[in-house]
């Protein structure tokens, strides 16, 4: 059982917390070692088109980057890496920043239509791109190589699947499109059907 997120999440404040507001405190017995990601999980990141990216810098205040590309624009090359090309943005390198002083970041990965979401605490690498081309090719889709400037190699220490309660179900363009398709099939064969009728 992958319990290694909780055993880090669940500081002393936070157990003092759950005591105070629920009269009892979440007990876990400590994890074994660094939780591995399994085809569950590989298959769910690997399905995702963006996700979130959180940071500290060296003053202590947290950063939240949304991180996005064609699905499967993350990698799952080992139970414990996870790979993805970071492009050409605004140039703000707040991330890359952080993770000079601070390597700890947590991922959010959301799959709305499902309503299911993961979490993961890493420790997070910046690879140059221009050092690291195999690596590129391995885990970027060919038409956007060109636009890579880093790749973040996360080592994975653990993940917790979160409940789907409130979760509003969002959907992309794309996927209201295909459900839309047969409903303008069946609306354009009855205008047919009405047009043959129609004397």
């Amino acid at each position: 059982m992958a319990h290694r997120f909780l055993d880090l999440a669940f500081t002393p404040n936070v157990l003092a917390a759950q005591q105070r507001y629920f009269g009892r405190s979440q007990m876990l017995p400590p994890a074994p070692g660094d939780d591995a990601l399994g085809p569950d999980e590989k298959a769910f990141i690997e399905a995702r088109d963006s996700f979130y990216l959180s940071s500290v810098s060296e003053t202590g205040w947290p950063y939240v980057q949304h991180r996005g590309g064609p699905a499967g624009f993350a990698k799952v090359i080992s139970p414990s890496e996870i790979v993805f090309a970071d492009y050409k943005g605004n140039r703000q390198m707040l991330t890359t920043g952080n993770v000079a002083s601070n390597d700890r970041v947590c991922l959010f990965l959301m799959d709305y239509p499902q309503r299911e979401r993961l979490k993961i605490f890493g420790y997070a690498e910046v690879l140059d791109a221009r050092d690291h081309a195999e690596l590129v090719l391995q885990v970027t889709h060919a038409e956007l190589v060109k636009n890579v400037e880093r790749l973040l190699r996360i080592r994975v220490v653990g993940f917790d699947w979160n409940c789907p309660k409130y979760i509003t179900p969002r959907f992309t363009a794309e996927e209201v499109q295909s459900a839309m398709e047969p409903l303008k099939a069946r609306i354009a064969e009855l205008e047919s059907q009405l047009k043959i009728q129609t004397p």
